[in-house]
């Protein structure tokens, strides 16, 4: 960008607008998100108000997760396990969105200034790309994918359990059903809508016409890919709202309204 190739311009770039806007409000937003997240992951405490299970922590796999009747308690790790159990499960979503295509292109321009926006040089003098070690462990998104698949199934099932009452009762509904039926909508919407399923769904074909079904889902899953960013967004949003919602009626702060 500033070599001898470069044409005898004396500014680094010739953008007027204000485009440090965007990669500033996405480290804003990513680093609330961070922070919250943190937060909550390492209180262990607050997450389960019946019938909702906070997704933080959804499955808990230790022997020291609240009992939730019915729920994800799979206490696959012993007493030995002393800290949040939501360490052991958020590292799979977490990963799934940090190796993610639109996320990587977030955190590069919002963190790193990789490069800071469109038309503008980064300030690094040596560029490697992902080809060398840390950044070239984006390459597992493929199997963070398939996890993504296993806790976005986990929490259909909590949703379902969200058409319970606090007795367990089936036929109910409250406000954090409705929460929880927008959450796991935009965690599936996300979630097909990620690079990788795309490419699993119709990659590798030469002739579609042979394969109708699989190009039928390229082409929803090509759809919903064109809203990959937005997508990321709204569902990153709604799982931390699931959860303070959870917080809210775990801690006593809110009752949950039933609507039946």
């Amino acid at each position: 960008m500033r070599g001898a190739a470069r044409a005898a311009i004396a500014a680094p770039h010739l953008r007027t607008d204000r485009w440090w806007l965007a990669p500033a409000g996405t480290a804003a937003g990513l680093l609330a998100f961070i922070v919250y997240s943190t937060w909550r992951a390492f209180a262990n405490t607050d997450y389960y108000a019946a019938p909702y299970v906070s997704p933080f922590y959804s499955p808990c796999l230790a022997e020291n997760c609240e009992p939730m009747r019915s729920g994800p308690n799979w206490e696959i790790f012993g007493s030995w396990w002393g800290i949040s159990p939501a360490i052991i499960i958020l590292i799979f979503p977490l990963g799934f969105r940090l190796t993610c295509y639109y996320y990587r292109k977030a955190y590069y321009r919002g963190f790193w200034a990789s490069p800071p926006a469109c038309a503008v040089a980064e300030p690094h003098r040596k560029y490697t790309g992902e080809t060398r070690f840390p950044l070239i462990l984006q390459n597992i998104h493929r199997y963070f994918f398939y996890a993504a698949l296993v806790v976005a199934g986990i929490l259909t099932y909590d949703t379902v359990l969200a058409f319970r009452d606090e007795t367990y009762a089936w036929g109910h509904m409250g406000l954090g059903t409705l929460v929880f039926l927008v959450n796991i909508v935009l965690i599936w919407a996300y979630t097909i809508s990620c690079h990788s399923c795309r490419h699993i769904v119709g990659g590798k074909l030469k002739h579609f016409s042979r394969h109708p079904v699989r190009y039928r889902m390229w082409q929803w899953a090509g759809k919903l890919n064109a809203r990959h960013m937005q997508l990321a967004w709204a569902s990153l949003v709604s799982v931390a709202l699931a959860d303070f919602y959870v917080y809210l009626v775990a801690s006593g702060a809110f009752d949950d309204p039933r609507f039946f």
